[in-house]
Parts: structure tokens; sequence; C-alpha cells
């Protein structure tokens, strides 16, 4: 994990009003719930006392109720409450689980993996999905580290084999450059894949006009978009669920239909063939191993792995800075 940023972890309409969801993420088992004012909290799930699932209570006057023995916990991580006691009586300092700050906003829950001090204002979303874009999610979890899931997304080599009768067509085995730049903490790779006519594959410094080709960009620390066209867009957000689980958001994102009704219709159907996308996707990455990477692991990397390079490199960069904090 790349400390010290937020990360997008669940849909927003995985936490409704009136009762508490758990979900484990960074390795851990959390409870998310809302407020009357529908603000998010988030706390370690696993109750102080006795060891119950938090997940399992319920929501009431703001505070989530322990399924086991009733302790009412605040958003801060306190324990306000313990039936047993008497609901007057002083709680001890020691009954209190980890507070996780959280936030709803583009459709996403966001948690800050780091010192609460340490988190900047602004979420890492992308700038042309902060307004009105409308969109179709999906969700699914796969079997492997966060790392695997998002190095596959930056993976230009693998069309042609993995996706031959989709995005893959053509038979463009032959890979240009790739060109890839870093703005901030977001990188955009440009991909011009061509078939083997037995020509040598242009270096990145050798590709004219690269600006105009097909990008892709990955949003530290966990997002990734297809801009496929200024109205159009694929999406992904990929939640460490532990070392081996990743839950995949896959959004179509499309506003060239304005009828609202068509509008739904195009975006649902455009998310079910990004599935099946997807699930080509995912019949090869779960044969990975070992199913975490890091940036130095005895591969025989190409030049068309670049992007894959980049993300790893960025991402130990990332980890370092953090731990000499």
């Amino acid at each position: 994990m790349i400390p010290n940023q937020w990360y997008a972890v669940l849909s927003s309409s995985e936490v409704r009003r009136g009762r508490p969801v758990g979900a484990v993420r960074f390795g851990r088992r959390l409870v998310f719930w809302r407020d009357e004012e529908d603000n998010v909290a988030c706390l370690d799930g696993t109750c102080c006392h006795r060891g119950a699932d938090l997940a399992a209570g319920r929501v009431e006057g703001g505070h989530v109720h322990c399924p086991f023995h009733g302790l009412r916990y605040a958003a801060d991580g306190r324990v306000v409450a313990i039936p047993a006691n008497g609901l007057e009586a002083e709680v001890p300092e020691n009954f209190r689980v980890r507070p996780w700050l959280a936030v709803d906003a583009f459709g996403f829950i966001w948690v800050f993996y780091g010192k609460p001090a340490d988190a900047p204002d602004d979420l890492p979303m992308f700038e042309e999905f902060r307004g009105d874009f409308p969109y179709a999610e999906r969700y699914e979890v796969w079997d492997v580290h966060y790392s695997r899931a998002i190095e596959n997304q930056l993976d230009v080599i693998h069309l042609p084999f993995v996706h031959p009768n989709t995005i893959g067509r053509g038979h463009k085995t032959l890979v240009n450059g790739p060109v890839t730049e870093w703005d901030d903490e977001t990188l955009t790779f440009y991909v011009k894949n061509e078939p083997d006519c037995g020509q040598t594959p242009q270096t990145a410094d050798e590709i004219e006009n690269w600006w105009e080709l097909n990008s892709l960009q990955y949003r530290v620390p966990n997002l990734w978009q297809n801009r496929i066209a200024d109205d159009l867009r694929v999406m992904a957000a990929f939640a460490p669920v532990d070392d081996e689980r990743t839950k995949i958001y896959l959004r179509l994102y499309q506003r060239m239909v304005k009828a609202p009704v068509l509008r739904g219709l195009v975006c649902a159907a455009g998310n079910v063939a990004n599935g099946v996308i997807l699930h080509q996707d995912r019949r090869v990455v779960l044969t990975q191993r070992p199913k975490k990477t890091e940036l130095q692991m005895g591969e025989n990397l190409l030049r068309g792995d670049k992007p894959v390079l980049e993300f790893r490199s960025r991402r130990e960069e990332l980890k370092k800075a953090a731990e000499r904090r």
C-alpha cells in the first residue's frame, strides 16, 4: 500500500442510512455508516470488548451499536456508552477502536490510509468526473493484489492475445513506444500498436504527433481511465481488500446521448460490454504469480512494459517517501 493517500474503497450506493456496512479494506475489517446529516463514518469494525463484528449491529443517534452487548461507538472511535454499566456511567478511556477519515464524493466512499494530520483536502478523482458526467457502474472481486489488477490496465502488449474478438481486434501485435508522461500524480500513456509487417517498432522519441493517439491514465493511488473520446470514458477504481483480493469498480461515463432514459440504457449496455472485456482480463490475471507486484521481482520486462514500470517506480518512490517522514 502507498501510505498517506485517499483511496476509493466503496461505491456510495453501498453505504445507506439506517444500517452499518462491513467491508475488508487494507487487510482490516472496517465498518461504515451514515449519520443523520448523511456524513459517512468509518471505524475498525471489531468491537474492543469481545471482538464482535460491528457491521452486524445497528445505527441509532449517529452511533453504531455493537450487536453483542450494545456498546455504542461514535465516529471518532470512542465508546460513548456501555449499557451493562449504565448508560450514564463514565466509559474507560481504553474502550475505543481506530477511526478512519472517510468522505463521500463523486459516487465513491474515500478512506485516507495514513495519519489524519497528513490528509490533503483534495481527493484524487480525475477532473472530468467531478461534474455532470453520467455513468453506469458494476463491481466484482478478483483474487489478486490491487497492484496486479492495476498493472493489467497499464499493459499495452496483451490486447491482441487476451481480447482478440473485442478491443484487441486487428492483430496489432507490434508495439511502438509507448509514450508516457507524468502530470502531478497522473500517468498518461499513449498507445500506437499495429500489425507486424516486418517493420522495426518505433521508439517513443520517434513517434510523431503522439498526443493525438488514444491515451489512458493512471491516477495515484488506485484509479484508471481509458479516454476513448471527450464524451466517452471507461474508468475503474481498484479497492485494496487485502494482499490477495481486490474489488474493482468499473464505470462507463458517457454524455453523447442526452435523453435521460436513453442515456441510461446506453450506459448500462456499454457497461455490459465492458464486463465482457474485464472477464477476458480476469481469466489471465488470476494465473499470474506472485499475486502482488514490486519494483524488483525477477521479471524480464519489455520496452512496451514502460507504463507498468512507471507505475511500479512511482509506487516505490511514494512508499519510501512515506517511510522517511
